[in-house]
């Protein structure tokens, strides 16, 4: 999907067809045409051969004339074989953004310019663009099939219901503001999400099913049918016609990351530039940097001894395989000398417990901050499905973006710790506060500890940054907790919402919910009782 100002109608394009290639045929221009022969009796061997050179020579025509119609840069985007040009079976894209190459090997684009795409490996894809030639890579992530429904600028591929709400109701969108998402229940179906007014809570999102006719037309309203999405589309920028809302703008979200530079996961040091400190832990620093004078990125740099290289690195392989939106992207790292340094995607706003003391963080409603609980638990969920545990999950280790998405960090860091003070339960560093009773007495470590975290971090998050058991040393807390003391319900904290945090302090793990429950109960929070999707116009 295009996220800027749509460009004026281009006009119709050619549809690029899909194909099989041929599994015998080159890209060398010097392939000889196979020949054609057509079986026949004895007596017709003469004519035979007749045949065969015409079939030849029409057969090496045609070759030629293809191969004058696959020279887009002799004729531009516009000349009559530019589909052509792309060859019978290869995937055109439409860049939905500009891009400026970075690398070496990059291929540089604008928006709304066609591609050819001759191969694809993880995020960055090899292509020639239809416009000037060239060949190089391209983040896959700014482009789309074309002729597709991905470079509609209002349609959003693979979004949630949840993340559909978090979008709509963020900067730069108002009343109307709409997008077209993938149905979450029904595959291949759709959904159309609009923002709405709420004196209450400053905005709503509404939900309507859009739904397919046997002829392949869609409707909302049985009343009214449509060919296409985009006269679906037209129709209720015109008229609400029972809709909670007219369309006005598709809705506004910041241009995507680009995807870390290629095969970039040992780094040299000298590529970093470290700008500014942005806090310091208990094994070492974090800072803002620059990757080769054009990518920002966060590096921790870790304390000399802290931890095994080797181990580290096996754990790192692991950490760079859990990709999620609501994780914080593992780019690369520096272990050839210490200090270790791991390099991480960064995130404008810094931790979760900075910022809610912070004078924008602490201002932040409630519902707010139960989003913020789900956002993490959605993360979680993601990791429990991958039978990883986190080990130390608290706000601090919660980082927070521009705008306002949390994601989880340092997940698995705790493992390679060497640090006695941080693995013994006695050790000043260990974070007794937040952790199970299970691994604070026997070193059991499972992802039903990290729920008991969880628990833990609702009261950080619902108390604007508050240390646990506020006034309680940590052997105190350890005594405690034999004797069954839980933290009690603080005045600002939903009874529903303590109800998940006792849920999460049971005594025996298997008694503790899974983090995709968890998910569930706080993404509904405030909706519970209230209808998915909204009735029919």
């Amino acid at each position: 999907m295009i996220k800027t100002d749509p460009d004026p109608d281009p006009g119709p394009t050619i549809q690029q067809g899909h194909y099989v290639r041929d599994p015998t045929a080159t890209n060398k221009r010097s392939n000889n045409v196979p020949s054609i022969v057509v079986p026949l009796p004895e007596d017709g061997r003469a004519r035979a051969d007749t045949m065969k050179m015409e079939v030849l020579g029409t057969l090496g025509v045609l070759a030629n004339v293809l191969e004058w119609l696959g020279t887009p840069s002799q004729h531009g985007e516009g000349y009559p074989g530019s589909s052509l040009a792309a060859g019978l079976g290869d995937t055109v894209v439409l860049a939905l953004y500009d891009y400026e190459a970075m690398n070496a090997g990059d291929l540089s684009f604008q928006k709304g310019e066609k591609m050819t795409v001759l191969e694809k490996s993880g995020e960055w894809w090899q292509a020639r663009s239809l416009v000037t030639g060239c060949e190089g890579f391209i983040p896959s992530n700014y482009v789309a099939q074309a002729n597709s429904l991905e470079t509609e600028e209002w349609f959003f591929k693979d979004v949630s219901r949840k993340d559909a709400e978090r979008q709509l109701l963020g900067p730069g969108n108002m009343i109307g503001s709409f997008m077209i998402r993938d149905s979450e229940t029904t595959k291949g179906s759709y959904s159309l999400s609009v923002r709405d007014a709420d004196e209450l809570r400053g905005g709503a999102v509404k939900h309507y099913k859009i739904r397919t006719l046997d002829s392949g037309g869609f409707y909302i309203s049985a009343r009214n049918s449509f060919n296409t999405l985009q006269e679906l589309v037209q129709h209720y920028k015109g008229q609400s016609d029972g809709l909670c809302q007219k369309l006005t703008y598709p809705c506004r979200v910041p241009k995507p990351q680009k995807p870390w530079e290629k095969d970039a996961w040992e780094i040299p040091r000298e590529s970093l530039s470290l700008e500014r400190k942005l806090g310091a832990g208990q094994f070492g620093e974090v800072w803002m940097a620059t990757y080769n004078k054009h990518t920002k990125v966060a590096v921790k740099t870790m304390k000399p001894g802290s931890m095994s290289v080797e181990a580290f690195l096996e754990e790192a392989n692991l950490m760079k395989t859990l990709q999620h939106d609501k994780l914080v992207k593992l780019h690369a790292v520096v272990t050839r000398e210490e200090p270790i340094f791991i390099i991480t995607e960064f995130m404008e706003k810094g931790s979760l417990l900075d910022f809610l003391k912070s004078d924008e963080g602490n201002k932040l409603p409630l519902p707010k901050l139960i989003d913020f609980s789900a956002q993490i638990a959605e993360g979680m969920a993601f990791i429990e499905k991958r039978n990883y545990i986190h080990r130390d999950l608290r706000a601090a280790n919660i980082l927070v973006s521009a705008v306002l998405v949390c994601k989880i960090a340092d997940f698995g860091l705790a493992r390679v710790i060497e640090d006695t003070e941080y693995t013994a339960r006695e050790g000043a560093k260990f974070p007794i506060k937040w952790t199970a009773p299970e691994a604070i007495n026997y070193g059991s470590f499972t992802i039903k500890s990290d729920v008991w975290s969880f628990g833990i971090l609702l009261t950080e998050i619902v108390t604007y940054g508050r240390i646990p058991y506020p006034g309680m040393s940590s052997m105190e807390v350890i005594r405690a907790l034999e004797r069954g003391y839980r933290m009690p319900r603080t005045d600002n904290c939903p009874e529903e919402l303590y109800d998940v945090m006792m849920r999460c302090w049971k005594i025996k793990p298997e008694d503790r919910p899974t983090f995709e429950y968890i998910q569930s109960v706080l993404e509904d929070f405030f909706t519970a009782t209230e209808s998915q999707y909204q009735q029919q116009p």
